[in-house]
């Protein structure tokens, strides 16, 4: 799945202390603080000039208590109102380890979601930009409704992190879902530019991050520094028509899966090919909705549970095709769902486990529906659910569910589309690959070419998985070439990989 239905890229574990700074009896390099001369118009000065980051060590979460900085942004709750009530954004940095004079400034990280901290987020991933240290302090946040910054609660009751509906939202936090939506975190992001001291946002988005990145550039186009925006959502879609693009793209990975499970696994688990593994499939989800497998540390797997970690381990592109021939294997032959469920667990998208398992699934939920203007009623609702059904016989009948997203949401959305054109910003960097199960190749085209004419260059990749970077090595340098020198890839440039 995707910001809808949930998953992408690989959790990289937390590295150890390799920062000067951490490294008993050196002395810390000196360095000079960026400052900028271009605050956010229409603010009041005490967010802007009168305001500065207090960096001090994180009290949470325990990964970043050695070598991180933490800090909180104070914003307007609503931009409309800027004079009125704040709010609190946490943040946490990673200073740059290169030479102070070579350093290029903040690269502000999101690693997709919705509902993904960016404070337990980046501890997490660090190792897939820890080359990019050596000219950039990496810094990322909490967004809206996510974690420490103004969190949704949708549970039973207020201190219920849970997700029991848009009634329980409305209950318990009524007052905030309005301005937890893209366009208020896109604000958030030139108020943090600005405090960081830089002049133009350097950018890394990743899946949903794409969609904060693209809004910012529509947004800000002349604060627009090195974007990238990798494995992009498809800004021409709306949310129904997005849901009908993953199901079809992630069928298709399962496809191409099963072919190649079939031609070069010995007892291939889902048989001689893709049509065959769709029956397959098909008795083994009814076999889980009669009788769900016992899955370990006591859960059960059931027929949603078998699409959703399907999905997971194709999201980690060929890298997932192995352990997921043997967790279908396993479950199929000896009714086990340990492996397919700790599979998707533990090697799962970075949007699925990057999220901590507080109030993600009502962050989600309210981020998505506070950007989308659908809200349809129960005859679309139904042509909408067989819609999506009959695009994949493995995965429609799970992702369907998510037509009833936002139908009876207790507050408008923004809009049906992304709003992305940015025309007079500087060149934007849009990553996609060919075979992406979760974000479709289509969108990273579409991308690119909605960001305007010489803002959206699109730089492809041949390769199965949601996302590109690090895994593939002609993207990873072609990234950070971009980054550090600001130099993009010619029109046209393919990156050769799995596919290839």
């Amino acid at each position: 799945m995707c910001i809808i239905a949930g998953v992408v890229l690989t959790v990289i574990g937390a590295v150890g202390a390799w920062l000067q700074h951490d490294a008993p009896g050196q002395r810390a390099q000196s360095r000079t603080e960026f400052t900028a001369d271009n605050p956010p118009a229409g603010l009041p000065t005490a967010l802007t000039t009168g305001q500065h980051l207090d960096w001090s060590s994180c009290a949470s979460p325990p990964t970043a208590r050695a070598g991180y900085d933490c800090a909180t942004m104070k914003a307007p709750l609503d931009y409309r109102k800027p004079d009125g009530q704040t709010i609190d954004v946490a943040l946490i940095r990673r200073k740059a380890t290169g030479p102070n004079a070579r350093r290029i400034g903040s690269l502000v990280l999101n690693f997709g979601g919705p509902g993904v901290s960016g404070v337990s987020g980046l501890p997490e991933f660090l190792n897939q930009y820890k080359p990019l240290l050596d000219r950039y302090d990496l810094v990322s946040f909490d967004p809206r409704g996510v974690g420490a910054t103004i969190p949704v609660r949708c549970g039973k009751t207020a201190d219920d992190t849970g997700y029991d509906g848009a009634d329980a939202c409305a209950e318990h936090s009524g007052p905030l879902l309005p301005y937890v939506g893209t366009l208020h975190t896109a604000r958030d992001l030139d108020l943090m530019r600005y405090l960081l001291g830089d002049e133009r946002l350097h950018y890394f988005g990743v899946s949903y991050g794409t969609a904060l990145g693209a809004v910012y550039a529509h947004l800000y186009p002349s604060h627009v520094g090195r974007l990238v925006l990798e494995a992009p959502v498809d800004p021409t879609e709306d949310l129904d028509e997005k849901q009908v693009s993953q199901v079809k793209a992630v069928q298709a990975a399962f496809d191409r899966f099963a072919a190649h499970c079939a031609a070069r696994i010995r007892h291939c688990p889902t048989g001689d090919g893709p049509e065959e593994a769709a029956r397959r499939m098909a008795r083994l989800a009814d076999r889980l909705e009669k009788k769900p497998a016992p899955a370990g540390a006591g859960k059960n797997l059931d027929a949603d549970d078998l699409a959703y970690a399907v999905s997971d381990h194709l999201d980690l592109g060929t890298d997932g095709w192995g352990p997921l021939a043997k967790a279908l294997t396993a479950l199929i032959d000896h009714n086990d769902g340990r492996l397919l469920s700790k599979g998707a667990d533990g090697i799962g998208s970075a949007d699925r486990a990057a999220t901590p398992p507080d109030n993600s699934r009502a962050a989600q939920t309210a981020i998505t529906c506070a950007d989308s203007s659908l809200r349809p009623g129960f005859e679309r609702l139904d042509r909408d659910e067989a819609r999506i059904k009959a695009a994949s016989p493995v995965f429609g009948a799970a992702w369907s569910t998510g037509v009833y997203l936002c139908y009876d949401w207790p507050f408008d959305g923004e809009r049906a589309t992304l709003q992305v054109n940015a025309d007079g910003a500087a060149p934007v960097l849009v990553v996609g690959g060919t075979g992406d199960p979760t974000t479709p190749y289509s969108g990273a085209r579409r991308m690119a070419g909605a960001l305007g004419d010489g803002v959206g260059v699109l730089l492809t990749a041949q390769e199965e998985g949601h996302g590109t970077y690090p895994q593939n090595r002609c993207v990873t340098e072609t990234v950070d070439q971009y980054l550090r020198t600001g130099r993009t890839p010619a029109p046209g440039t393919m990156c050769r990989g799995s596919l290839s």
